[in-house]
């Protein structure tokens, strides 16, 4: 089902084992993981694998992850993908993750707007939901400009630590 996407300065290709160098620096760095409160920045290259492991399970499969490589120069910025798939309500969730020199250039929302249509259009979902970091503004703003609407709030435990979330959800026609 899934398939690599391409926009006008982006290539979203799948994740691949290839990817396990990026993907260790990607979540080891301390500003890329500064609002990831699900797990522990990476510490040991292996756990790179187990990542892309969940990303690769064969399919069918309720999550999927694509790197987000720039087509000008083949540099990978970050990732984005779904996670959580309710096939039976059509909801799923959004997460996403860039390096901070690529902040600011458009290019994630530029890699959500193409996933979120091909969540519509391929997986047929008709809600998107993003869990975000009530401290995370630029992710705020970011879901904000794709028309995500706060739809409540949740706590989540994380080195036994309470962290106020936002839920944002996008109604989508066609899912």
């Amino acid at each position: 089902m899934f398939k690599n996407l391409e926009t006008d300065r982006l290539i979203l290709r799948n994740i691949e084992m290839e990817d396990r160098d990026f993907i260790f620096h990607q979540f080891s760095n301390d500003i890329v993981n500064r609002y990831l409160f699900d797990a522990e920045p990476l510490t040991k290259l292996e756990q790179a694998d187990e990542i892309i492991d969940f990303y690769i399970y064969p399919e069918p499969r309720l999550q999927h992850r694509w790197i987000v490589i720039r087509t000008a120069d083949n540099v990978k910025m970050g990732t984005c993908g779904f996670h959580c798939w309710n096939k039976n309500e059509g909801i799923i969730d959004i997460g996403y993750d860039l390096r901070e020199e690529y902040w600011g250039k458009g290019y994630m929302q530029e890699a959500l707007k193409e996933i979120i249509i091909y969540a519509e259009e391929v997986m047929k979902v008709h809600e998107v939901r993003a869990i975000i970091s009530v401290d995370n503004d630029k992710s705020i703003r970011l879901a904000e400009s794709l028309g995500f609407k706060v739809a409540g709030t949740e706590y989540v435990l994380f080195r036994n630590e309470k962290y106020l979330h936002n839920i944002y959800s996008l109604s989508l026609s066609k899912g």
